[in-house]
């Protein structure tokens, strides 16, 4: 089971069945990019559709790619193998009906959590835990601003001075690799900055 897909993982799943749980761009953007080279692959998706977090164009798209089956309403209940992956159970959740099918190939989409409770209160973070940086900082906050200093944070900096934070950790990120490089890079370019300032 992978929580991600990379390149290197496409040419090992060729000919075979793989399945990607979640029903969100990530996964459906998975599923067109496995379908090139599996023979098939099996979306599982809790809702009852996946227009309330896939953007139309992939949705389109799953729907004409005949090597891409959707299933909704339908979770995993249990995964079993010796040594690697052998079979799944799936759970209708509309009836509870059980299925055990074969399967080797499994990729979960299902979003994560940010991982920041370690860094302590000083570090200014939305509901769901991510990171405040930049102008965000007092969009959120408004009046009672964590920011310590009388000049604004610069775009990626936390509400800790000097500390910068990029990609996923960050709130009201687009969640993509593509943005999270562009904003190391920048962050890198902030930090220079900032020591010469």
């Amino acid at each position: 089971m992978y929580y991600f897909s990379a390149l290197t993982e496409a040419p090992l799943c060729a000919g075979s069945v793989v399945y990607i749980v979640g029903g969100a761009n990530s996964a459906g953007q998975a599923a067109i990019y496995f379908a090139e080279s599996a023979a098939r692959v099996i979306m599982l998706i809790r809702g009852s559709s996946p227009a309330a977090e896939m953007s139309a164009y992939l949705i389109e798209q799953i729907e004409a790619n005949p090597r891409i089956e959707v299933r909704l309403d339908t979770e995993i209940a249990a995964a079993a193998g010796n040594t690697h992956l052998e079979r799944l159970t799936l759970h209708t959740r509309s009836t509870g009906a059980l299925e055990e099918v074969p399967a080797t190939w499994l990729f979960a989409f299902i979003g994560a959590d940010p991982a920041t409770t370690w860094l302590g209160p000083a570090f200014a973070r939305d509901a769901k835990g991510y990171l405040l940086t930049g102008p965000d900082i007092a969009t959120v906050v408004g009046d009672s601003s964590p920011w310590p200093l009388p000049r604004p944070p610069l775009h990626l900096e936390t509400t800790v001075p000097g500390v910068f934070a990029a990609g996923d950790v960050r709130a009201f990120t687009g969640h993509r690799v593509a943005a999270a490089v562009g904003e190391g890079s920048m962050a890198v370019m902030l930090v220079h900055k900032y020591l010469h300032d």
